[in-house]
């Protein structure tokens, strides 16, 4: 069973060539111990813990080419429906569902834009299993030039509904699922991205103090992209990892 409903985020993983710094540059940022998977054909596969409790991934890229990112994973209880949406919705099949051991069933696809996202279907391994406090996810969000058009597409596949709220400039999204919004949408923001880039997923980890996380990535040989700042959920800022992989910490907004 997952911690969470399916159609939900409920996992997020690092695809890198440099397993040892990420076991290095990671738990020194936000706490975690790593725990390696014992099957050689895991590729070294580590389990990062937070207390002793699974809060995010990381093996080798699938194929040597593959830049460093972070993937996000949505529950489901059948990886092969999901599949079968996936395409009649529009998007790519990139890795068809499979086993992985006895931990559960996994797929990759890509939407129409081409953000990539997987899906997790849980068996001995229910994904995070803590959620939304410092060190652990907190959100996902697309980035896409084509935001009407994932509507569409993420409805048909997940049962999300759009929930537009104004933000600034542009329109925010939340992706509701039944009575909870369980992840965002967004446009680009800035001159630098190009028409034609693809769309892609971001994850988000909640910390305590967006300021000191963002100065202690860069200590570590992180990188900043978007300097800590204010939005309605928080105060965030959005970094590159040594190897260049994306991800953002936040520190959400107290009540009120």
């Amino acid at each position: 069973m997952s911690t969470v409903p399916p159609g939900t985020p409920c996992w997020a993983d690092l695809a890198t060539p440099d397993l040892a710094d990420a076991r290095r540059f990671y738990p020194q940022l936000f706490g975690w111990t790593g725990r390696i998977a014992p099957e050689p054909e895991a590729g070294g596969y580590t389990v990062f813990q937070l207390d002793g409790r699974a809060v995010a991934g990381v093996g080798p890229p699938a194929i040597p080419e593959q830049v460093p990112i972070w993937s996000t994973y949505v529950a489901t209880d059948d990886a092969d429906l999901v599949a079968g949406r996936v395409e009649r919705a529009g998007g790519q099949v990139v890795v068809p569902p499979f086993a992985v051991f006895d931990r559960g069933r996994m797929a990759v696809f890509a939407d129409p834009c081409g953000a990539a996202f997987s899906v997790w279907q849980p068996m001995a391994m229910p994904g995070a299993e803590v959620l939304g406090v410092p060190g652990a996810m907190s959100w996902n969000e697309l980035v896409t030039p084509d935001p009407d058009g994932a509507k569409v597409f993420y409805e048909l596949v997940f049962g999300w509904h759009p929930d537009d709220q104004p933000m600034g400039s542009v329109t925010y999204t939340g992706w509701r699922l039944g009575a909870q919004i369980v992840a965002g949408m967004m446009p680009p923001l800035g001159d630098d991205f190009p028409a034609d880039s693809p769309a892609y997923w971001s994850v988000y980890f909640a910390v305590a103090d967006a300021d000191a996380a963002a100065a202690r990535a860069a200590e570590l040989g992180g990188t900043i992209l978007v300097p800590p700042q204010d939005i309605p959920a928080g105060r965030y800022a959005a970094l590159r990892d040594p190897q260049g992989a994306l991800f953002n910490v936040i520190a959400p907004a107290g009540p009120g």
